[in-house]
């Protein structure tokens, strides 16, 4: 049996799709499907992930597959240390839900300080990945309260420090 079938029965077996395997290992799904149908291999990295998602053997996976082992010029020490070196795979699809919700909350709260309203939604914007469930909402309340924090600051600094106008006071009677 060819790898890329092994490769595609273990996945099936455990019940995932091709999008959720390379959701969990954050690489393309044409990856997988490269290497399910042999147009490619995966490297030692992956190849070890895939072992830990699927909850297989790296053995049961390239079993009986010496070209890949040469390909890879690997041997089984080598394939040991490299499985120590990685460290446990997430398998938790969308692992990071809930930072979506509160980079959300905080880059509208950051609004309510104009002079911090400016900086914070740029670490919104930065800590924010494609991964997050809110992602281009994030993008978007961020940019809109970097805007409204500008404007507020250029308000606030204005009637402090420059004068543009001068305001007379007429008492009343």
């Amino acid at each position: 049996m060819s790898i890329a079938l092994q490769l595609k029965q273990a996945r099936e077996n455990s019940g995932y799709s091709q999008n959720e395997v390379a959701t969990i290992l954050h690489i393309s799904r044409q990856s997988i499907s490269k290497w399910e149908n042999e147009r490619a291999y995966p490297d030692l990295d992956n190849l070890i992930d895939l072992s830990n998602v699927y909850k297989v053997s790296l053995d049961d996976l390239i079993r009986e597959k010496k070209e890949l082992k040469e390909k890879l010029n690997l041997t089984d020490a080598q394939i040991n240390e490299q499985r120590k070196k990685l460290s446990t795979v997430n398998t938790k699809l969308y692992q990071n839900t809930d930072e979506g919700l509160i980079l959300l909350i905080v880059s509208l709260i950051s609004t309510m300080i104009p002079p911090v309203g400016i900086f914070v939604p740029m670490y919104v914007l930065w800590r924010n990945n494609k991964y997050n469930s809110l992602y281009k909402t994030i993008m978007l309340v961020s940019i809109i309260a970097i805007l409204v924090s500008l404007t507020n600051s250029f308000v606030i600094f204005s009637d402090l420090f420059l004068n543009l106008g001068t305001n007379t006071v007429y008492p009343t009677k």
